[in-house]
């Protein structure tokens, strides 16, 4: 059975919540043409677009150009759009959608979003080696089951 809340998912999600706070800069051009940026916390990431939070207000333009940096990865140029808004006094959540992105930073945000996921599966499971060192999304993984040792510097 499809969880209904995925129905429009194209790509599978994971959250980013490190023991750290990611910030994104999106850069954007205004009406009037002026440049400009926002700075916003990652929530969640797919390589189809992302969802944040911003204490600063939503983005004045609907086509931007994100810099992205996950730890442990290289820094993604990203081309992307504004699908929604939500805002709660002022606290702003921000759909975004990827207009173009990389194909080699695709790949990682997918390899990241399947292991993240499979994990999830081996702890409903109830398996063994649940967080391994082969992990692609373990520096943002903060899962009580990870056991911090394997993943020394």
């Amino acid at each position: 059975m499809a969880n209904k809340n995925n129905d429009r998912r194209r790509h599978p999600r994971m959250p980013v919540i490190s023991n750290l706070i990611e910030p994104v800069n999106l850069r954007y051009k205004t009406e009037d043409g002026k440049e400009t940026s926002l700075v916003a916390i990652l929530a969640d990431l797919s390589v189809s677009g992302m969802r944040m939070i911003s204490f600063l207000g939503a983005p004045l333009a609907d086509k931007f150009s994100i810099s992205l940096q996950l730890p442990g990865t290289e820094k993604m140029e990203v081309q992307a759009r504004l699908a929604w808004v939500k805002q709660r006094e002022n606290v702003y959540t921000i759909g975004i959608e990827f207009t173009k992105l990389a194909d080699k930073h695709a790949k990682l945000i997918s390899e990241m979003a399947d292991d993240f996921n499979d994990c999830d599966t081996r702890i409903l499971l109830k398996l063994p080696e649940v967080c391994t060192h082969t992990c692609k999304c373990h520096r943002i993984c903060n899962k009580i089951q990870k056991d911090e040792s394997k993943f020394e510097k």
